[in-house]
């Protein structure tokens, strides 16, 4: 055996997964096709968003609030700051389903937020305009993460525990069998006892059973130059969404001091293979962004200084896969995250490692099951 466990990519993911295994004591061999804390995925564009008042669902607020929790445990073993605690505001109809879902998930578990009327949020945070039948609640422990410090710092403490990384080393072939796994790469076959798929949008070109479930989508993000800089720092600006019928604006304050993120994505354009991406925004993209922009944020100038593509692998429901298929042997599925998987990743990389080394975890992920995508999709065709 070369190693106990195999890491197929290295990035969001599999970084936090062989962070916690190395700590574990593990033996750990990661393959990543390109660098670490590359930007050809997910886990790019100098911020992501942690927030605890989760759109997606009550269930996962056990997950963030731990991760919150490594997070810091991170950030102490590596001496480098990861995550800016600044509040974040969600602004919606309350009738949408994802605002819902975000009381709800308040209610649950009594998460410390203030609920604003447009009015209220107005004399607050005047840089955004809200409509007449809107709100805003204040999660009060929301934040900006930095996702290619996060990431290089993750492999690199995992690294000084014992952990090896072969980067700019492409898989070719995963072959699970009932002794293990073996890893073939273009010059080079190794032999692990468990593997771990963590490939983001390629996941599918490793495992064929995974291409009908999962899809690679186009995000696009954006950075604006503010009128007055002094409004959009972080003790002033916090992290947003912004949900509207025809509009998805998320973003974060200024972090260098110049820019300010803000990205429009009511949905997720498809992308045929994760190796052609058109990273390209047209201007279509741009002038309808830039509307949204101009009505929501007047505080900044409507007209984007960068804009780029990245891309993240999704679900049909909008979950992430984690977990095993008893038929394919000795493999950990962790893919998927369908654009809201950064700020959960810790939880889930000890997740992952709880899973390889005891074959089961103590936290609820019973709604990530593959199983849902057995029941629904040819998982094992």
């Amino acid at each position: 055996m070369d190693a106990d466990i195999g890491i197929i990519g290295v990035g969001t993911m599999g970084s936090m997964a062989m962070w916690q295994l190395a700590r574990k004591g593990v033996s750990v061999l990661g393959f990543e096709q390109f660098g670490t804390g590359h930007d050809r995925s997910a886990a790019s564009g100098e911020s992501r968003l942690f927030r605890t008042v989760y759109f997606e669902g009550e269930k996962y607020v056990p997950l963030l609030q731990d991760a919150k929790k490594l997070w810091s445990q991170l950030e102490e073993e590596s001496g480098n700051q990861l995550l800016t605690l600044n509040g974040g505001v969600m602004i919606g109809n309350p009738n949408f389903e994802e605002m819902k879902n975000a009381m709800k998930s308040i209610k649950d578990f009594s998460l410390e937020h203030e609920l604003l009327s447009p009015e209220q949020a107005k004399e607050r945070y005047p840089q955004h305009h809200l409509e007449s039948e809107e709100i805003m609640i204040l999660d009060k422990n929301a934040g900006f993460l930095r996702p290619e410090l996060s990431t290089v710092s993750a492999v690199a403490r995992a690294e000084s525990l014992g952990a090896t990384v072969n980067r700019y080393t492409k898989i070719e072939e995963i072959i699970p069998d009932d002794n293990g796994v073996t890893i073939r790469t273009k010059n080079n076959e190794y032999r692990v006892g468990k593997v771990l798929v963590t490939a983001g949008p390629w996941a599918g070109k490793l495992l064929p059973q995974l291409n009908e479930i999962i899809t690679v989508k186009r995000i696009v993000l954006s950075w604006y130059t503010p009128k007055n800089i002094n409004q959009f720092m972080p003790e002033q600006f916090p992290v947003f969404a912004h949900l509207g019928d025809d509009f998805k604006l998320t973003g974060t304050p200024t972090i260098e001091g110049s820019m300010v993120k803000a990205s429009n994505n009511p949905t997720f354009k498809d992308v045929s293979s994760p190796d052609q991406l058109n990273r390209e925004v047209s201007i279509e993209e741009i002038i309808t962004a830039s509307n949204v922009i101009k009505g929501k944020i007047p505080g900044l100038i409507p007209h984007p200084v960068r804009s780029t593509a990245y891309m993240d692998a999704s679900t049909p429901d909008g979950h992430p896969i984690v977990g095993e298929v008893p038929e394919i042997k000795n493999t950990v599925f962790m893919c998927g995250f369908s654009g809201h998987g950064f700020k959960m990743s810790p939880v889930m990389g000890k997740i992952a490692a709880e899973l390889l080394v005891d074959g089961k975890t103590n936290y609820s992920i019973e709604h990530l099951s593959p199983q849902r995508m057995v029941d629904s999709a040819s998982l094992l065709s």
